[in-house]
């Protein structure tokens, strides 16, 4: 009972923490401000390091706040395991890939494109799962991905008028580009999430040992990328060029997403946490029409809002066995 009420608490935190990021990430990203935007790159490096020193406080405090435990856990795991380390490095890279790829995608796409593609995710998710964890889904959840999918397009369905307007400003070179990504960022999240989860679920250390871990390769690819795409803009303006209130809370809800992400997998899986993210997705739509006034929801919106929430209960659904004829 305690891990099911802690499952879907960290399931609840997810929808919360994913709706924050998407609102405060697309305000921050169309704020208009003097001076230049802050790097896309920059904030993926800075929450990685954010995300590595909140595990190390986490592991710092399972261990009675001992530097001795601490140094000797850390040691233990990180330096004298070189080839567990090493595994993380697989998961980290396409984590990278796939946080830089995003960008790339909203750049070049609208946000209703761009929102329904990547629910692709969800569907790249459990085929991984079944080929790499070999689980096996049932029926209803084959049945509830698919209205799943349904439901979040439906959702997403971009108005005639904005459609038009928004589609006149993009290029179809931009629209080639922005699809690509978030199809790669789609295949990226759903083998690093399982490849992740495999290794949780066949290790007994801590997962905030596990995301420094992570963490550490991540900051590596992360410099690596940033120094390559941004590299001139750092050198003249430095790699906090643009940072404000608000990009600091972008940068600090990104690092959170990742351990929330950690717990999530931890005590679910995978595509349960893809059904959080797609009601965080209609909820970030909800407040962008009663707060940010700037979306107005229509018949089809309401319709596919239900098949979300029909498909997110179809998941959890376990057929219950029939009475056993030999036991009397």
């Amino acid at each position: 009972m305690a891990s099911s009420r802690l499952k879907y608490m960290s399931l609840g935190v997810l929808v919360f923490q994913t709706t924050s990021l998407v609102l405060t990430m697309r305000f921050s990203r169309t704020l208009q401000s003097e001076g230049p935007r802050y790097l896309a790159s920059s904030a993926v490096v800075v929450a990685e390091l954010l995300k590595i020193l909140t595990c190390v406080l986490l592991v710092f405090k399972e261990h009675s706040y001992s530097m001795r435990a601490l140094n000797s856990i850390l040691r233990q795991e990180i330096v004298h395991k070189p080839i567990e380390t090493l595994k993380l490095a697989i998961p980290s890279g396409i984590y990278t890939l796939q946080n830089n790829l995003l960008y790339v995608a909203l750049s070049n796409l609208d946000a209703a494109t761009y929102q329904v593609t990547y629910q692709l995710k969800i569907l790249t998710t459990a085929l991984f799962s079944v080929s790499m964890l070999g689980r096996r889904l049932g029926v209803y959840q084959w049945l509830s991905l698919l209205i799943l999918m349904t439901g979040v397009a439906l959702v997403q369905w971009p108005s005639e008028s904005a459609s038009a307007t928004e589609k006149e400003t993009l290029s179809a070179g931009s629209q080639v580009v922005g699809v690509t990504a978030v199809l790669v960022a789609c295949c990226s999240s759903g083998f690093a999430g399982v490849y992740f989860e495999k290794i949780l679920k066949e290790s007994k250390q801590s997962v905030w040992v596990r995301n420094i871990q992570l963490g550490m390769f991540g900051l590596v690819f992360g410099l690596f990328g940033m120094l390559i795409y941004d590299g001139e803009r750092v050198r003249e303006s430095g790699m906090f060029q643009g940072y404000n209130a608000l990009t600091w809370t972008v940068v600090a809800l990104q690092a959170l997403g990742g351990l929330v992400i950690a717990a999530v997998i931890k005590y679910a899986d995978n595509i349960l946490k893809g059904f959080a993210t797609s009601l965080s997705i209609i909820l970030s739509t909800l407040i962008s029409y009663f707060w940010l006034q700037d979306f107005e929801p229509t018949g089809v919106f309401f319709v596919g809002a239900v098949l979300v929430i029909v498909a997110t209960f179809l998941y959890g659904y376990e057929a219950k066995p029939g009475p056993n004829p030999s036991r009397a």
